[in-house]
């Protein structure tokens, strides 16, 4: 018979431990936002795990990473207006470093609830702190997380992304001509086949088909980035199926003959544009590319 010493049996039971916290990706501790990442991830208990990350924000532990996750959680149970509401009420006990992760958090939420004019003027809040250089607290890049995997993202990146996620906001309001100013900017500076579909159900929402057209076909024929992605493939061949089922019009329908691009933002922009003329110390690199088209920026 095999007897282990204590020394061999304490070194197994702490493998298994770091095993079981790497296979359920929990963290490790007994707090309540451990407790909570338990009830949600091992246990799937979502009721529970909300109770838990409520009392990890109310004892201050790890208050940032529970009011995300709980968030997260909300938006899984259809709770989405509970969790915008949680988001605005505690973000404040959450430091600077954060706000910026909550901000995603909230356009996010605000997406999935249908509110177009809070997301917009959210994602108007964020691309202004890029055009300061303030975004990334003055960094090029930043790491970002998804699906457990860290990698980084670039200034250049995060503006595509955000005029990509006005352009859809704008979409849901029926500000077409706005959504396609918005999504051309999109691809000028990191373009996508993801937001190249967009871009053609806008032009087809304009019933202007012959440039849809050559938009979906630079997707099918895999000239952009995320071309041969099945998923982009499959959306492109049903918008090209869609748009070839449709008579063309001699007049784009009613909703999109007037431009709405927020004139008052526009302005400001303006404003901004003077006020880095004297100085290019915070102009980031991306802006001296599209600059030359900033009077059609619809954001």
């Amino acid at each position: 018979m095999e007897y282990w010493s204590s020394s061999s049996q304490e070194s197994w039971g702490k493998k298994e431990k770091e095993v079981y916290h790497v296979i359920h990706k929990v963290p490790y501790g007994d707090g309540p936002y451990v407790k909570a990442k338990h009830a949600q991830l091992v246990h799937k208990d979502l009721e529970g795990a909300i109770v838990w990350f409520w009392k990890a924000i109310n004892a201050g532990d790890r208050v940032e990473s529970a009011l995300k996750d709980m968030a997260v959680v909300m938006k899984q149970m259809d709770r989405t207006e509970e969790a915008i509401e949680a988001i605005k009420s505690f973000r404040i006990r959450c430091s600077k470093q954060s706000q910026e992760s909550l901000d995603n958090v909230l356009i996010d939420l605000y997406k999935k609830c249908g509110k177009a004019d809070e997301q917009i003027m959210l994602i108007k809040q964020k691309l202004r702190l890029i055009y300061q250089g303030e975004a990334f607290n003055g960094k090029p890049t930043k790491t970002a997380r998804s699906h457990g995997k860290k990698f980084q993202v670039s200034v250049k990146q995060e503006t595509s992304k955000l005029l990509g996620n006005l352009g859809w906001a704008y979409m849901q309001k029926a500000s077409y001509i706005a959504a396609e100013v918005v999504y051309k900017k999109a691809q000028m500076i990191d373009p996508d086949a993801t937001k190249a579909c967009n871009l053609a159900l806008c032009l087809i929402k304009q019933a202007r088909y012959d440039e849809a057209h050559l938009v979906l076909e630079e997707v099918l024929k895999g000239k952009l980035p995320g071309s041969y992605n099945n998923k982009s493939q499959t959306r492109a061949q049903e918008l090209l199926l869609d748009l070839e089922s449709r008579q063309p019009l001699l007049l784009p329908p009613p909703e999109v003959m007037g431009l709405n691009l927020d004139q008052d933002f526009v302005d400001g922009l303006e404003r901004l544009m003077h006020e880095w003329a004297p100085s290019r110390s915070k102009r980031l690199p991306i802006f001296e590319e599209i600059s030359p088209f900033r009077d059609q920026l619809a954001c």
